[in-house]
């Protein structure tokens, strides 16, 4: 790792020597690091931390939302935890259609899956928590019950977002107290939000899946026009399941992403497309940056066009990531020239919380949660305090797509939880938050790390670029030159509306065993251990 420039006014990498926690909300670090201090592994930590996030962040995650989760129990194998949620039994195609909906917009009741989050949360602490839920959630039940100050970033993008909220819906009258964004400092409340995390404390997914609660979401939904019922969330009680990581080499790595219906998938196609090509400190900055957008629209397009519910793409993993397929595409790679937009038709995810942990015993996680579209569906049930996620805004309506709308059906999902692995050892549990860019972040922090010998700090301070919908997005900071450069190879360069994503990651030193941790500037997070 490089030297790191106290002159450079960049925020350090942290350290520690037993364990550590890395979010983006700093009241979840706290919350975290006391679980850890407490006793309680990686999993008890990132639980309470994303109950907190659900409660400071929500507007971008929340427990109506759903959740993936890369496990590495000491000395053990990574697991990968499908926490995203199913489509209402009766969803399909035909029947959207024959009711007049020709699209799945994000605040109409058909972008609700039923949510996927609580179900991962139950069944990893079942697995490998320690402490009981009730303590886990404490720190997010008194936050929501007496209250919390919003932080500045926070309240950038409330304010930003908040046209999304319909004057007089129950989201708006709790979200924009006075018909106006909170400043950051104000003190928001949740009520309801803590009495559904009692619940769930008590009961387990039962809490949440079953009886009134259940009751009260399906009835709320209903009455707006969705297909959803009760049985819909009884039967999503389990939705969660284990499944096995997906992996692929990179300058002699192993990069692990959970599989379909997930675009981890992309990350690694763009990786091993970039592994044939010279990355590192060497190459000139424009290089770098176009040898990225290539791969990316490449692996973009087959991800848009391919990846579904795991059960409608078999195979699709082994297929795209064999050494035929992506030599294929590596070579269709001008040096020189940008090729052809591909034209995007995926609607936009944007929203979504990620945190890690590395414990005490070894223990590592990459967890990431998520409502999809700011404040989700902006659908807020009344009587439960649950914002629903819009996740099911990114199925097709096309009954022959792979991601077609269907009964019990997992849509295409943007939010991915990475791990790096060498030698068979867990080495960084990571993740990049920021919808499409996620895929494209995975592989341009890890070319920064692995590459170029970035700490993980400075590798997620750098400015970033993003190939999309037939332009390159740029972050303030780049060069002149490197964008005179850029367009003279044929790249349409817009300057990013805000900054593109953040980051989160624990690197594990290989011979001392110290703990460092990162959390992008673009946030309001940190990294903290002991």
């Amino acid at each position: 790792m490089t030297h790191f420039d106290f002159l450079s006014g960049r925020r350090p990498p942290g350290y520690a020597s037993r364990a550590m926690i890395a979010t983006s909300h700093p009241l979840a670090t706290s919350a975290g690091l006391g679980v850890l201090a407490e006793g309680g592994n990686a999993a008890d930590a990132a639980i309470c931390a994303c109950a907190v996030q659900c409660v400071t962040d929500s507007h971008m995650t929340g427990i109506g939302g759903d959740c993936f989760v890369l496990y590495a129990p000491a000395g053990g194998e990574v697991r990968a935890l499908n926490g995203s949620g199913v489509a209402p039994a009766a969803a399909t195609p035909d029947a959207l259609r024959e009711r007049g909906i020709t699209e799945l917009a994000q605040t109409s009741p058909h972008s609700v899956t039923i949510p996927g989050a609580i179900s991962a949360w139950c069944l990893l602490h079942d697995e490998y928590g320690t402490l009981p839920l009730d303590r886990l959630f404490a720190p997010a039940i008194r936050y929501a019950e007496e209250g919390f100050p919003i932080t500045a970033r926070v309240a950038r993008d409330w304010a930003m977002s908040c046209d999304t909220l319909k004057p007089g819906d129950h989201a708006a009258r709790l979200f924009l107290p006075g018909g106006h964004a909170p400043r950051a400092g104000a003190i928001m409340r949740q009520p309801l939000l803590a009495a559904r995390l009692r619940e769930i404390a008590a009961k387990g997914a039962a809490g949440f899946y079953t009886g009134e609660t259940a009751a009260k979401m399906s009835r709320y939904l209903r009455e707006l026009g969705g297909l959803h019922r009760e049985q819909d969330f009884h039967d999503s009680m389990s939705i969660a399941r284990w499944e096995k990581p997906i992996s692929a080499s990179y300058r002699g790595h192993e990069v692990l992403e959970c599989g379909p219906n997930g675009q981890g998938l992309a990350a690694l196609l763009i990786l091993r497309i970039l592994e044939g090509f010279e990355m590192g400190a060497q190459v000139p900055q424009a290089d770098r940056i176009h040898l990225l957008a290539e791969a990316t629209k490449l692996a973009y397009h087959h991800r848009d066009a391919l990846i579904a519910d795991p059960a409608h793409c078999e195979g699709i993993a082994q297929q795209l990531l064999s050494d035929q397929v992506v030599d294929g595409l590596r070579s269709r790679i001008d040096p020189s020239r940008a090729t052809e937009p591909v034209l995007w038709t995926e609607a936009e995810h944007k929203d979504t919380i990620y945190l890690c942990v590395v414990d005490a015993e070894g223990n590592a996680i990459s967890f990431i949660n998520s409502i999809f579209h700011a404040f989700g569906s902006t659908l807020l049930d009344p009587e439960t305090g649950v914002l629903f996620h819009s996740r099911g805004s990114s199925f097709r309506l096309d009954p022959s797509h792979p991601n077609a709308i269907g009964p019990g059906k997992r849509p295409m999902h943007t939010i991915i939880p990475g791990m790096l692995r060498e030698n068979g050892r867990v080495t960084m549990p990571f993740g990049v938050m920021g919808g499409h860019y996620q895929a494209a972040g995975h592989a341009s922090f890890l070319s920064a790390v692995l590459d170029r010998g970035l700490d993980i700090q400075a590798a997620m301070e750098e400015p970033r670029t993003f190939a999309f919908d037939g332009e390159l997005q740029f972050e303030p900071g780049l060069p002149d030159d490197v964008r005179r450069d850029l367009e003279s190879r044929g790249h349409r360069l817009v300057r990013a509306p805000g900054p593109i994503g953040g980051a989160q990651a624990i690197r594990i030193d290989g011979e001392t065993g110290a703990l460092i941790g990162a959390s992008d500037s673009r946030k309001d997070g940190m990294a903290a251990g002991y």
